[in-house]
């Protein structure tokens, strides 16, 4: 039979964490308990800082506020706001144009990276064939890469 069993509150599945927990601790410890002295102190001391280290980040989830977004009557939008606030037109247009400059500038500066490093890696490709000790044109050849199979097999 195909038994499914759901828990209906978290009541149900908090208790049976804990009574798995206890079940593993209690299997742990016996089976530290026939371990040799040293290991025994090896594990004793993994438990102390994991449990160190659980106290702190559990002190850190504790000491964290939430961020919080106050408006006061205006929406978030870049130049937002009344039209009698936040400075000229010319001000409110160079609150926007410079994100957008320094996206640009970034991408820009990203495509000259990345063909940059495709140029150095043909580069490298093409002096280590002209300065191998095989032409060219044994590469090409299909004679040449069944022997570098039959190569490897070996």
């Amino acid at each position: 039979m195909n038994y499914s069993r759901t828990l209906s509150t978290p009541l149900d599945a908090q208790a049976l964490e804990a009574r798995f927990a206890l079940r593993l601790t209690a299997r742990l410890s016996e089976g530290a308990a026939r371990q040799p002295h040293a290991i025994e102190e090896r594990l004793r001391f993994a438990r102390q800082q994991a449990l160190e280290r659980a106290r702190e980040r559990r002190k850190a989830v504790v000491t964290q506020q939430p961020a919080t977004v106050q408006a006061a009557g205006s929406t978030l939008a870049l130049g937002g706001g009344p039209r009698d606030k936040g400075g000229s037109w010319w001000e409110r247009a160079m609150a926007m144009a410079l994100p957008l400059a320094v996206l640009v500038g970034g991408m820009a500066l990203i495509h000259w990276n990345q063909t940059h490093a495709q140029i150095e890696a043909a580069v490298q490709i093409d002096a280590d064939l002209l300065t191998d000790d095989l032409p060219p044109a044994a590469y090409s050849d299909p004679g040449f890469v069944e022997f570098l199979r039959k190569q490897q097999d070996r």
